[in-house]
């Protein structure tokens, strides 16, 4: 095993992982940012306002996005596993 397949190992990890999170994060912030300019314009500072509907948008992401998120992970750990197979002993 040498770095240059570590380093990419460890480039390819990143890269799934932001993008399997990113969904659910981008949901979460523009459902944030849009009841932050409610309470701002309403002038209600209610912190249950802010929390229940990020909770409920993520939720709702990894629902909606579960099937390809477990897709993507299936296939990168295969990919992983064929890789280790074919390393030199």
């Amino acid at each position: 095993m040498t770095i240059d397949y570590v380093v990419s190992f460890f480039q390819e990890a990143i890269s799934v992982a932001l993008l399997l999170s990113l969904p659910a994060l981008l949901l979460g912030l523009t459902v944030g940012l849009t009841v932050s300019v409610f309470q701002a314009v309403t002038q209600i500072q209610e912190q249950t306002l802010a929390l229940i509907p990020k909770i409920l948008a993520i939720i709702g992401a990894l629902l909606v996005f579960g099937g390809w998120m477990l897709g993507e992970m299936i296939t990168f750990t295969t990919a992983i596993f064929q890789k280790i197979a074919h390393l030199p002993g």
